[in-house]
């Protein structure tokens, strides 16, 4: 690695921005592909293929050898982490959060009430105690990000989701009954939300696996934010 594909590819990752190093295995010739905003390539001089490969990477987390025009490139994936901010410390948080952390996710507890965020129920869990909306002001969700509610209580349920919505966050969930959800619906229009915006909102929140624990609850929710993120079909009715 030249000093300059080097500095390259560790100015990308200090940014917090996903990149991948696309190596010629013919003779070593690396390329550092970072992804602009809009989901292109920033050095557009680069072969399409090539772009497009790293791209792909980026996208599934997984680094791969690839031909283009005869020749082998090997594609390795560097992304910003997977994040899963979750608004209430309650008893399904508390199954959640090991899971997710468990499949690569950097998990952030937001509970205001500090006896419910507490390490004890917690232990290993980043934990923020600011009112839902600014904490995730502060977590800046972007497509790498799942944020979900589980308090049943608007005063905290809704700034998180009313946050969440206007963020690129790739999931949104929120805890409680369809009836419930369709009171929720009708507060987050009132606050300026249209209906591709209501659209993101997982409501019931997770898979329908007929979840009645709080471990299968939380199971159902880690299935629904990994279909979303793989963008696998998902049937239109939840329970």
């Amino acid at each position: 690695m030249t000093p300059q594909v080097q500095a390259a590819l560790a100015a990308a990752l200090a940014a917090g921005h996903p990149a991948t190093l696309a190596t010629r295995l013919r003779d070593g010739l690396q390329h550092v592909v970072e992804p602009g905003g809009d989901g292109t390539a920033a050095d557009a001089a680069l072969p399409p293929g090539l772009v497009e490969a790293a791209l792909s990477a980026i996208e599934t987390d997984v680094s791969a050898t690839v031909s283009l025009e005869g020749e082998a490139w090997f594609v390795l994936a560097r992304n910003t982490p997977l994040r899963l901010a979750i608004v209430g410390a309650v008893h399904v948080a508390q199954a959640l959060a090991p899971l997710a952390t468990a499949l690569g996710f950097a998990v952030t507890v937001i509970d205001p009430r500090g006896a419910f965020a507490t390490a004890e129920r917690f232990p290993g869990v980043a934990l923020d105690t600011a009112w839902p909306d600014e904490a995730l002001a502060a977590l800046k969700p972007d497509r790498r990000c799942a944020v979900v509610t589980l308090t049943h209580d608007p005063k905290l349920d809704d700034p998180a989701l009313d946050a969440a919505l206007r963020s690129e966050a790739f999931y949104v969930g929120a805890l409680g009954s369809r009836r419930t959800h369709a009171g929720r619906l009708e507060r987050l229009a009132a606050m300026g939300h249209e209906a591709a915006s209501l659209a993101r909102l997982r409501g019931p929140v997770g898979l329908p696996l007929g979840a009645v624990t709080a471990p299968e609850i939380a199971l159902s929710i880690v299935a629904e934010m990994i279909a979303v993120r793989r963008r696998a079909a998902i049937a239109a009715g939840r329970g």
